[in-house]
């Protein structure tokens, strides 16, 4: 509340089921109300029993569905200022119609900012959904074979994962849970998984963004298969430094494009400064891309306790592509890089 309060609000409203969990500890179809006395969870009659069991130090009202929903939520904010996250149109013009442009007003920085900072058990959490890729990066060096397409080593991994506890981050920008990139379709940051099947002489890139007990890791490896050429030995090992110097420059009190810049300036000597074609990083935590960004320009400052990914990139089109990426969390040293699988070029097959 103290971010809100600085901005001009008494009342923070979440619509977003991340930041409904945020504030209440309750993923679900419901509104949060937060303000300095307390916390709400508004929820139709269907999610009543689940939200009375999963939330913690807030007060459930029960309402039906749709406008009366919104009617429960517009008496129980009557008369405060409130910040909301976004929520669709026809429904900030009900809730502003009855409650005045004035007094709801949608802005999403107070509650992204409180985000950025994790506790000790958000920590934890990322923590465990690390250490469930790093375990699952050690299967990909068995299951990666010449003849198996991006497709099947997708569904070996998603179900090795659910057996560990883990479940997809599903991202709304992609048709797949993971990005599996073979071959030229590694040349695509944001590759969407196919048909293709591995042959020798691949890279094979694996994006893996997992959720474990509500919070998110992300991470990449790039496996070389069979026959390795030259160029692809030289552009891992360009990515791999240039990641481990974004991680050693990734301290508190640093400014985000620092760390962007870092990455960006050995790729660029190597040769492969056209080739890298996204930002060094982003801050995870409930959602797979959320502030920080380290990206250039950014003068914003990493703090203790930030939750962020490292992962330079190159990429050539038609080819192939190089990715390494880890999560790691800001510290007054060194970032404590919670990945400990090998960055060493594995070559399978």
């Amino acid at each position: 509340m103290k971010i809100a309060s600085a901005k001009g609000f008494n009342t923070v409203a979440a619509f977003q089921p991340e930041n409904v969990f945020y504030l209440t500890n309750f993923w679900g179809e419901a509104i949060a109300i937060c303000s300095y006395d307390r916390t709400s969870l508004v929820v139709p009659k269907l999610e009543a029993s689940r939200a009375q069991q999963d939330s913690k130090d807030c007060e459930v009202i029960i309402s039906e569905r749709g406008f009366q929903l919104i009617d429960t939520f517009i008496n129980a904010v009557k008369d405060k200022v409130v910040c909301a996250d976004y929520a669709d149109y026809p429904t900030v013009e009900a809730i502003q119609t009855k409650a005045s442009k004035k007094h709801f007003i949608v802005n999403t920085e107070a509650l992204l900012e409180g985000r950025m900072i994790k506790e000790e058990n958000e920590i934890y959490a990322i923590s465990k959904a690390a250490k469930v890729l790093d375990d699952l990066y050690e299967i990909c060096t068995h299951e990666i074979k010449i003849g198996l397409s991006e497709r099947a080593l997708q569904a070996k991994i998603i179900f090795e994962a659910m057996q560990m506890g883990a479940n997809s981050a599903c991202l709304k920008s992609t048709l797949n849970p993971l990005i599996i990139a073979s071959g030229p379709n590694g040349a695509l940051p944001h590759a969407q998984v196919s048909d293709r099947k591995f042959v020798d002489g691949d890279m094979v890139v694996v994006d893996l963004s997992l959720r474990y007990a509500s919070y998110i890791a992300d991470a990449t490896r790039t496996f070389a298969l069979g026959t390795t050429a030259s160029e692809t030995k030289e552009a891992y090992e360009l990515v791999k430094q240039s990641q481990q110097l974004g991680i050693n420059c990734a301290e508190e009190g640093v400014v985000c494009e620092r760390v962007d810049k870092e990455c960006r300036a050995l790729i660029s000597y190597g040769g492969y400064g056209n080739q890298f074609i996204h930002s060094t990083g982003h801050g995870i935590g409930l959602d797979v891309h959320e502030p920080p960004w380290l990206r250039t320009p950014n003068q914003q400052v990493l703090k203790r306790n930030m939750a962020i990914t490292i992962e330079p990139g190159i990429y050539l089109n038609g080819k192939f592509g190089v990715r390494i990426e880890d999560s790691v969390i800001v510290d007054n040293g060194q970032a404590k890089n919670l990945n400990a699988f090998t960055k060493d070029l594995l070559v399978l097959g």
